[in-house]
């Protein structure tokens, strides 16, 4: 989901600063609520894990370059349903970053646009997991029908945003490249909900994880 250099440039790109603060902004309401629940040490735990597995998916994971962007493996449903919405949030952000800084500065112009691509997404599957996740089901509990309506939010809010930066910054001649990584994006859609399911089932024989800060207290509660 990496928007290419050049997709969006000159005084088109101060939009992505914008939308960018707006998100942090948000990603900050959710952390102070999260400090509030559940203090700083369980914060900044699954914000460090999910920050780190960001950067995995961003830097080790396979990528390809397909159309206007790449087509990453990013676990974005995986990450909120382990750690819960604002470490989440903090680790797509960070791992973001540190991964630009570390490896691929020529995409450091395009963060703005990156980290909204990223976290919107991620708002609106915490938003659709209070409507179709009960209150009392814990998450290794959820069906595979749960977990593709949390993935398919999130993948497809990925999609969305790469097309927005797109015919915003090309015009009319972005819908070829703009319909090859919209395409090529529809595995990861497939992929995700078996990835979410699996690793729920492995968190589910780690009982002992309950009340830890390393997870958020929704995965067996």
């Amino acid at each position: 989901m990496h928007i290419e250099p050049g997709i969006v440039a000159g005084a088109k790109i101060v939009l992505s600063y914008a939308t960018a603060a707006t998100a942090g902004l948000y990603s900050l309401k959710l952390a102070f609520q999260a400090l509030r629940d559940r203090g700083l040490t369980a914060l900044t735990a699954r914000a460090g894990l999910a920050t780190a597995a960001t950067f995995v998916f961003f830097q080790v994971l396979p990528t390809a370059p397909v159309g206007v962007s790449e087509v990453h493996l990013i676990l974005g449903s995986t990450l909120f349903l382990l750690f819960g919405a604002a470490p989440a949030a903090i680790g797509l952000a960070l791992g973001l970053l540190i991964q630009g800084l570390a490896f691929a500065p020529a995409d450091l112009p395009q963060y703005g646009m990156n980290v909204t691509t990223l976290l919107v997404p991620l708002f609106a599957v915490a938003a659709l997991a209070r409507r179709i996740i009960a209150p009392g089901t814990a998450y290794v509990d959820l069906s595979y029908a749960q977990a593709l309506a949390l993935s398919t939010a999130f993948q497809g809010g990925i999609v969305a945003w790469v097309t927005f930066w797109a015919f915003y910054g090309q015009g009319a001649e972005a819908w070829g490249g703009v319909a090859a990584f919209g395409a090529a994006y529809m595995l990861v859609i497939a992929l995700e909900p078996l990835v979410d399911l699996a690793v729920l089932a492995g968190a589910k024989s780690l009982r002992g994880l309950r009340g830890s800060d390393l997870v958020t207290p929704r995965l067996f509660a």
